[in-house]
Parts: structure tokens; C-alpha cells; sequence
């Protein structure tokens, strides 16, 4: 399933896995989440409800575009940055084309629209 991500004037995709996480983050869409950053490295805001864990591993190791769901603070997250393991983290996407570079270059806080990208 694809997203899309509206941050100011941008707009940016991403590819949502199909898992449990992945249609649970479907079901939410569309909401607008401010996203701090955390280490220069990720972008992470609050979602509504937490998604299912079910089927993923207890952690993992996200690469830069990655999309993932930090479960114990109930987070969206994109990852543009070098994150290692932790526990808690589930990839549920990945950023598509160059849309982690353009979420590194934005400093500090952002807002962020994510809607199913139906185009």
C-alpha cells in the first residue's frame, strides 16, 4: 500500500508493508502528526491507537528509509539517519526514492500528513 506524506510543500511516498502494523497504520490514515526529532537521525510522532505487534520481532535494526512504529511510545517514525537495534521498534515501510534526504535536510520539529496515496 502506498502513502503519501505531505511536510509543508512536500510531498513524498512511502511503501507500507503488509503485516498487521502496516494495515493497522492503513486504517488510521489520513492524520496530520507533529514529529520531533530524536538524535539526528529520526522523525517520530504520536499516533492515535497503537498497532499490532503481531507477527514481528521484539525489536529491530531500521535502515535510513526506513518507516517504522516505536511501540512503547506508540510512535510513527521515519528514520533517515543510522539507528542501531532496539528493542520495541517495528519496520512497517520504507520511504520511497529520495524522501529520507529530504526528511534529513528539514531541522527540528515537523508536521506531517499522511494519507493513502492513491495516485
Amino acid at each position: 500500500m502506498k502513502m503519501q506524506i505531505t511536510i509543508g510543500d512536500q510531498r513524498l511516498q512511502a511503501t507500507i508493508f503488509d503485516s498487521a502494523a502496516g494495515r493497522d497504520l492503513i486504517t488510521q490514515l489520513p492524520l496530520t502528526i507533529d514529529m520531533v526529532d530524536h538524535g539526528s537521525v529520526e522523525k517520530t510522532g504520536p499516533l492515535p491507537a497503537p498497532l499490532s505487534r503481531d507477527g514481528q520481532p521484539d525489536g529491530a535494526d531500521p535502515d535510513i528509509g526506513d518507516v517504522g512504529y516505536y511501540a512503547p511510545g506508540n510512535d510513527l517514525v521515519f528514520y533517515y539517519g543510522d539507528q542501531s537495534y532496539y528493542s520495541g521498534i517495528v519496520i512497517i515501510g520504507r520511504l520511497d526514492g529520495d524522501a529520507a534526504n529530504l526528511i534529513a535536510d528539514l531541522d527540528g520539529a515537523i508536521t506531517a500528513t499522511a494519507e493513502v496515496h492513491t495516485g
